[in-house]
């Protein structure tokens, strides 16, 4: 697989503070530039940028997929295997509460993956995941 580039995502929070000390000291995150109304990270060599926006009222929405009730939207990077598994351990340890436990998909098939949801303090679901052959990302 060739390189790849990191990504932006944007993504709004009620709560600027709460959230700011969710992905810098649960996520691990580094702090980059930031205002009164938004803050950048390095999420895994992205940029993610919280941005304030007044809380909704909308219920989140989930897909069923292996029996479990996705959220959508979520994002998310693609973590290598090793480090899927020391970060899910470590957020575990932080007591983070997962809207679907760390577990391996299609183990032994194609496409073997780990994988992990929970919600930020604003509501917004957050997946990582990683593949046993990251050459299969796109494998179908």
């Amino acid at each position: 697989m060739s390189s790849i580039a990191p990504f932006h995502i944007a993504i709004p929070v009620h709560n600027l503070a709460e959230c700011r000390e969710f992905y810098r000291n649960v996520l691990n995150c580094e702090e980059g530039r930031s205002s009164d109304h938004w803050v950048d990270f390095n999420l895994f060599g992205h940029q993610l940028v919280i941005h304030y926006k007044p809380k909704s009222e909308e219920a989140i929405h989930t897909n069923p997929v292996d029996g479990k009730n996705v959220p959508v939207p979520h994002y998310g990077v693609v973590l290598p295997w090793d480090v899927f598994d020391s970060f899910s351990k470590e957020l575990k340890q932080k007591g983070v509460e997962f809207v679907i436990e760390p577990y391996i998909r299609f183990q032994g098939e194609v496409g073997e993956q780990a994988t992990m949801f929970f919600l930020d303090p604003a509501g917004n679901a957050l997946e990582f995941k990683a593949f046993k052959d990251i050459d299969q990302l796109f494998a179908s």
